[in-house]
């Protein structure tokens, strides 16, 4: 009997049987058949499992027959019957906690997947290893529902009849549905033979809104009769099983299943991450909503900080009354980051306890989408009830500032943003104003670069003056924009999901680069979407990312890139049908390990589920000191770092070892060990001298000197890519070339200011021409413009604005180029700026006059060989160019390496301010600390490039008569 019932067990393991068998009379229990239905159905359910053997016939003792088609028939009427007084929820009660909130904390969300085929096709063992995957490697929830856990106790009372199978069904559809509504990846591993059945599963779980899909092991009767796993097949071939599933009773094959998997063409692990894949692309493996098969960003919900634009008029009336914080091109590019999403659940300007888990951890702990409330507030130092999600935030995203712009903005409760044009970009929100610690930041950050000086994000963050970091929640003032020709590759997060979901992808893979791509980076994007085909997906889709914030000066110009890139793909090297160009607008900081993180987790963000790297990513050799070319971290630690870095989610990543040219069929790719002379390394520093000696393709017979040769090997880079590249390195030092995303245009000029097009504000060859009023005789601003609006008013002067009020861009008429026009000044071809912080007044300066050197003055000190510098404190910005009659109020004397540059303070005749002003006094009284805030910025604001503070003949400025006479002389 125990040896029976053994065997019965493990055939019943997949529901894989439906015996026709005889009993032993002594051992069969009495079944009586009772008038009343509920009494049968309780004395079959409680009879004891009778010994079972298989026979050559079909003879079952007819009271089974009876009771079986009873209690079926009674089965029938109670589950159609309409369910009254059953009521889980009182309307608009909760008595659930919502599946979102679940699914959040548990970190997946639930599903079915029922696994159907015949008998042998690889159900079990394939739910098995599948499960191990899950559990062990993953750690994910998951149970496999099969026929030993339904036989023994669920299902016990049924038999193997259609309805007693549909019943099975049923309940394991029932069980199945409660497991994947708490959040278990479910499995359900029975042969379900009738499609009229699996569909009813299905219906049942889409009403419950739970995830389902129909895994269909496809393998032919011939491979299943041969594995034949339990000996089954012999027996039916032997006559001992009758009505066996695929041989004399039906199996209906599923119509439109989710995943086929034909397991007789693969092997079993390939089979399992087919399945992980779907997984994957349904969203199961995360807790947070996942459209589309794309990831969603760290946190569960998208950042789109933009304001819309019915709100944009009242946000920048708002802006133009805040204090201001002027913005470099870097925290511009920063500012566009946070403000896109690509930093989420960031969304703004790092506070210090953020900071402070950023630089100890390399991630956040978050309590809901989008970071909580806990970072949308200042710091508090006494807090103890942490959330416990945690999500990546390798790097530091702080905006630094001066001690004059925290004092600026005070107490304040939002203040604008602003770009060199002095154009408010953004208000940040609440802001939190705290020292910042930067030698720790960077110590934490860059490890060995802290020792280095000159490397060249280092030397960002330690520009002397700006010991203070203010954070905060950002709105974007519209879309950042930067009006080079490449704002349309600049897609947002949104747009990115909107082309992958054009192209039909069911997978994203990211590939950044930040050189040009050559053969080698094409076969290593080819051959990362070979895999993931491999892995079960259809079309996978590829993003080409290349990097576009700000890059070290070494670093290949991004409009470079980008056309070298679409060169690549016009040529077909990455067909357009499946990759998507579309530029990171992150800026590098040469980080290294730390750094590779973020540059994976931010793709994650357009829904990335996979980021293609290879060696020393990120990385760079020191810049300085007796290490100087050595490289600053190992080249397999990115990789390695990244793969194990804490938060990182879903995402999976194909790493790639170096490729070389293969001389025998002209691509890039990995050696074959067994030609090893076939394969020649070519290396950047190669490549960059091949460039600028314009080297052409070689002759099939590749020589071994390539710059000897001056020659390219054919195939190594797409024809009219090489092309682009090489044009960048033969010019070099005379291109106007797009180094990075910096804004250009945007700057206000007057109507009297003509201007190129081709050489915008933000370019080192901007040039605003005064013009006569026939919109073509250029002027001189200095010699041709008048002095006085009224030569019997010397109180009333010209005032030619060269910076408008909040501009930090360092423009000035220029002495010796014809007609004085006003540029941009530049040092070692870097265009210069005032960092030390927003200037609250109109600079210029006034026609027909001139500091004279041979004149001596203050101390000994001589005349600076300009015209006289003004400042304008009115309340209006003006243009560039503007000139305006202002009314003098006094003069402020700047001694500037033995010479005197005198600072004439105005006001513009239109102010409103301008009838009480009659002099530098009326200063204190009409614009309290005013003159204090215009003292310290004349002497500090050099002290941010690392020059001495300035000195005044006095700090307090001689009144409006002795300016005038100043003026007059």
């Amino acid at each position: 009997m125990v040896a029976a019932q053994s065997e019965y067990t493990s055939l019943l393991k997949d529901d894989e049987i439906q015996p026709a068998y005889t009993r032993r009379s002594s051992q069969s229990l009495p079944i009586v058949i009772a008038f009343s239905i509920g009494i049968i159905t309780a004395l079959v359910a409680s009879r004891t499992l009778p010994d079972v053997r298989f026979a050559k016939t079909s003879a079952t003792a007819p009271s089974d027959f009876i009771a079986s088609a009873l209690v079926a028939e009674h089965r029938t009427k109670m589950l159609a019957r309409p369910q009254k007084n059953i009521l889980e929820c009182k309307p608009g009660q909760e008595c659930r906690i919502e599946p979102t909130s679940r699914f959040r904390v548990l970190g997946q969300k639930g599903i079915t997947l029922w696994m159907t085929g015949l008998s042998g096709s690889g159900k079990t063992t394939i739910a098995e290893a599948l499960e191990k995957r899950l559990l062990l490697e993953l750690g994910k929830n998951v149970y496999r529902i099969d026929g030993d856990n339904l036989r023994t106790g669920l299902t016990r009372d049924l038999g193997f009849s259609p309805d007693d199978r549909a019943e099975s069904v049923r309940r394991a559809s029932e069980v199945a549905a409660l497991f994947a509504e708490a959040g278990v990846i479910t499995m359900v591993t029975l042969i379900s033979p009738y499609r009229k059945d699996r569909d009813a599963a299905r219906r049942m779980h889409e009403r419950q809104s739970i995830p389902f899909m129909e895994v269909f092991m496809d393998v032919p009767l011939s491979v299943v009769q041969a594995r034949d796993p339990k000996g089954l097949y012999k027996k039916v071939a032997l006559g001992q099983i009758k009505n066996f599933t695929g041989i004399d009773a039906p199996y209906e094959k599923p119509l439109s299943p989710e995943i086929t998997i034909k397991n007789s063409e693969m092997p079993v692990s390939e089979c399992v991450e087919q399945l992980v894949s779907a997984l994957r692309s349904r969203g199961i493996l995360t807790g947070h909503p996942m459209s589309d098969g794309l990831l969603p960003a760290d946190g569960g919900k998208p950042v789109d900080l933009i304001v819309p634009p019915e709100h944009l008029p009242a946000r920048r009336a708002e802006a133009d009354k805040l204090p201001r914080v002027p913005l470099t091109e870097l925290d511009v590019n920063w500012l566009q980051v946070i403000g896109e999403g690509w930093a989420a659940p960031l969304r703004g300007f790092m506070r210090e306890g953020p900071l402070v888990q950023t630089l100890h951890f390399n991630s956040l702990l978050v309590s809901n989408a989008n970071g909580g409330d806990y970072f949308n507030k200042k710091t508090d130092w006494t807090k103890t009830d942490f959330p416990q999600e945690r999500v990546s935030m390798p790097i530091p995203i702080v905006l630094q500032i001066t001690d004059f712009t925290k004092r600026m903005i005070g107490k304040a409760s939002a203040v604008a943003l602003t770009n060199a044009a002095g154009v408010p970009l953004a208000i940040l929100r609440n802001p939190e104003v705290y020292d910042l610690r930067v030698r720790e930041l960077i110590a934490r950050t860059f490890g060995p670069a802290a020792d280095d000086p000159q490397h060249p994000y280092v030397k960002q963050l330690l520009a002397p003056g700006k010991g203070y970091a203010i954070g905060g929640e950002v709105e974007l003032l519209g879309r950042i924009t930067y009006n080079d020709g490449l704002d349309g590759f600049r897609l947002t997060v949104d747009e990115l999901r909107a082309a992958f979901k054009k192209k039909g992808a069911d997978v994203v893979y990211a590939f950044q680069t930040r050189n040009p791509t050559h053969a080698g980076h094409a076969f290593l994007m080819k051959d990362s979407r070979q895999k993931l085909m491999k892995k079960g997906f259809k079309n996978p889709v590829l993003w080409l990312s290349p990097l576009g914030g700000w890059t070290k000066k070494s670093d290949v110009p991004l409009d470079v890139r980008v056309k070298q890139h679409q060169e690549v793909m016009a040529a077909g090297e990455l067909h357009p049908d499946w990759t998507v160009m579309a530029i990171w607008p992150s800026p590098m900081i040469y980080g290294g390990p730390t750094e590779v993180q973020f540059h994976a987790k931010s793709r994650r963000v357009a829904g990335a589920s996979y980021f293609t790297v290879g060696r020393d990513p990120a990385g760079m050799p020191y810049s300085s000191g007796p290490l100087d070319g050595d490289d600053l971290y190992h080249p397999d630690h990115g990789k390695y770092a990244l793969m194990a870095s804490p938060g990182r989610g879903a995402m999976q990543f194909l790493g790639f070892e170096k490729v070389y040219y293969d001389k025998q069929d002209h691509t890039m790719r990995t050696p074959d060990p067994s030609r090893k002379e076939d394969f020649i390394s070519i290396s950047g520093s190669k490549m960059r001298k091949l460039a600028a000696l314009g080297a052409k393709p070689c002759p099939l017979a590749i020589p071994s000197d390539l710059i000897k040769s001056k020659c390219i090997p054919p195939g190594f880079m797409v024809q009219r890519g090489w092309e682009v590249v090489s044009d960048y390195y033969i010019r070099q030092k005379t291109g106007d070339w797009i180094p990075f995303s910096k804004q250009l245009g945007g700057l206000s000029v007057a109507s009297s200011i003509r201007t190129s097009a081709e050489q915008p504000f933000g370019k080192a060859g901007f040039t605003a021409h005064f013009v006569g009023s026939d919109g073509v005789t250029l002027l001189s601003p200095w010699h041709d413009l008048p002095l006085y609006p009224k030569p019997e008013m010397k109180n009333v002067v010209n005032f030619v604005c060269e910076i408008p009020k909040g501009s930090t861009a360092k423009l000035e008429v220029q002495k010796k180029v014809a007609h004085n026009p006003i540029m941009h000044d530049s040092k070692k071809g870097a265009l210069r700026y005032y960092t030390y912080g927003a200037a609250f007044f109109n600079y210029g300066m006034l026609p027909q006059t001139w500091e004279d050197p041979a004149v001596s003055g203050f101390n000994g000190t001589v005349g600076d060989n300009d015209p006289l510098d003004v400042i304008e404190l009115g309340s209006r910005s003006f243009k560039v160019g503007e000139m305006r009659p202002v009314k003098i109020l006094g003069d402020l004397e700047l001694i500037d390496q033995g010479e005197l540059d005198h600072k004439i303070l105005v006001i513009d005749v239109t102010d409103p301010l301008a009838r009480k002003l009659n002099g530098a006094a009326d200063l204190t009284r009409v614009l309290p600390g005013v003159t204090d805030k215009l003292v310290e910025w004349l002497k500090m604001y050099k002290t941010t490039d690392g020059k001495p503070v300035n000195v005044l003949s006095s700090d307090t400025p001689v009144g409006r008569r002795l300016a005038a006479r100043v003026v007059e002389d």
